[in-house]
């Protein structure tokens, strides 16, 4: 978010344009959040930026604040702990859209004196704010998916299930 002139702010959505469906639907919620701001987006290579200004953003983000996030306190008001917690998917869908990857990892394991290879699916979640990997964690718990701390950074879904129930909840960015 940057501070406009007369205490405006402007809301900035950088995704990348490759993500034509998503980028769609970033302006279409932006119109329900805020019905007569009207989203505009700017082009730079790779990345489209959709915009809307108005006065209450901050209200709808006290988060927001100078300063790296991974440097300062970030927590969710009572209000925004209620919406999460009935609707956890759509929060993590944010989470793993933005900071998260579905990947394919691979280990080999020795069998019968053979080694074999074996892949499958896992979700990672990287940032570097505690506070954020905290949320992350925390809503993964409201939907009973097991995860681990796979690094510093990093929280990890790996199992079988976990990586099931996620695809559910969060799918395929588009």
């Amino acid at each position: 978010m940057s501070r406009g002139r007369r205490d405006v702010w402007n809301l900035h959505i950088y995704n990348d344009v490759t993500y034509v469906h998503d980028n769609e639907a970033i302006a279409a919620l932006m119109r329900r959040v805020k019905p007569a701001g009207r989203p505009h987006t700017r082009l730079i290579p790779g990345c489209v930026i959709t915009t809307v200004s108005w006065k209450h953003w901050t209200c709808l983000f006290p988060q927001h604040g100078p300063g790296r996030k991974h440097e300062r306190v970030i927590a969710l008001e009572p209000w925004q702990q209620e919406i999460v917690e009935r609707h956890p998917g759509p929060f993590l869908r944010g989470l793993f859209h933005s900071d998260g990857c579905r990947a394919n990892n691979w280990t080999t394991r020795r069998v019968g004196g053979e080694l074999k290879r074996y892949d499958y699916p896992r979700w990672q979640f990287s940032n570097r704010s505690e506070d954020i990997l905290g949320f992350c964690t925390w809503a993964l718990d409201l939907v009973d998916v097991p995860w681990r701390r796979s690094g510093r950074w990093c929280v990890s879904v790996s199992r079988r299930a976990g990586v099931a129930r996620l695809d559910e909840l969060v799918g395929p960015k588009r």
